[in-house]
């Protein structure tokens, strides 16, 4: 795999943000450029400018993306509306929204981007959808980049299971089933330690009960279920990535590269299809 492009030093840290997430994703997927570009409709050219910094892609363009890397884009929306809002601020430089792509380049390899890009109708339907998401997962980046600074400041418990008998809370007691997936928006709670009843299910793999996903992407910063299921088999496998509240932190994520590194997997502190391959079993 090919080493990026140093982004613009004037980017704006939130453009930027979205950029490098972006960028993730893209890596993890194993797709290379001409391949999203077939798979969201959105030029090769296009995503050139758009991970590279040059230009501020579409919300459309945004949740192409996840879901060609079989993600959610709701948090990768609310980044980009965030990225959006920052480069409304006024600032100059690279990634302004003034350079976002209204159509293909001339003489790009792919005219595809005419079609999710055409009219003002169709921005406003991905405005809307941005918004709806906006209402818990903005929320939740805000805190959860509030929380990524204490996993790395804050003293930890060690991940213990709670040992004092009590009853967990019957919104966070883990099905049995392999099936057993959250199916209630993921609002993380400072300081919540959801309990890791991890069972192996019929299918041999091991399940928390939280989320059932074999192949999501999860890594810094991530805030959801499959980050609850993801610390639960952590412990489980003997490593301590701290309370299991659903937050992708430092401690997660050296758990994470501890996990891979003894796995004999590639240690970049991200889960993902491999990663949860060791973590099931």
């Amino acid at each position: 795999m090919s080493r990026w492009k140093q982004l613009p030093a004037s980017l704006d840290p939130r453009v930027r943000q979205l950029a490098v997430q972006m960028r993730r994703m893209k890596d993890h997927s194993g797709l290379g450029l001409q391949a999203l570009a077939g798979r969201t409709g959105y030029s090769r050219a296009s995503w050139d400018r758009y991970l590279n910094g040059r230009a501020l892609p579409p919300g459309q363009a945004v949740a192409a993306l996840a879901r060609a890397c079989d993600i959610d884009p709701a948090r990768l929306l609310a980044l980009h509306e965030v990225a959006v809002a920052a480069d409304r601020g006024g600032e100059d430089g690279a990634g302004r929204a003034g350079e976002t792509d209204v159509g293909p380049e001339a003489g790009s390899d792919a005219g595809a981007d005419l079609g999710p890009e055409s009219g003002p109708g169709e921005q406003e339907r991905v405005r809307r959808r941005g918004r709806r998401v906006l209402g818990a997962a903005l929320a939740a980046i805000v805190v959860v980049s509030a929380v990524v600074a204490l996993l790395v400041m804050a003293p930890w418990d060690g991940g213990r299971e709670r040992t004092d008998g009590r009853p967990a809370p019957a919104d966070a007691t883990a099905p049995a089933a392999p099936t057993g997936t959250r199916t209630q928006a993921f609002v993380f709670r400072a300081g919540k330690d959801y309990p890791c009843k991890v069972r192996r299910a019929g299918d041999g793999l091991l399940y928390a009960g939280y989320s059932s996903t074999r192949v999501g992407l999860i890594g810094m910063g991530s805030a959801q279920w499959s980050v609850v299921e993801a610390q639960c088999l952590l412990r489980h496998h003997g490593m301590s990535p701290g309370i299991a509240d659903g937050a992708f932190g430092s401690r997660t994520e050296h758990a994470v590269e501890q996990l891979q590194g003894r796995a004999h997997l590639r240690v970049d502190g991200v889960v993902g299809e491999d990663t949860w391959g060791v973590l099931r079993t």
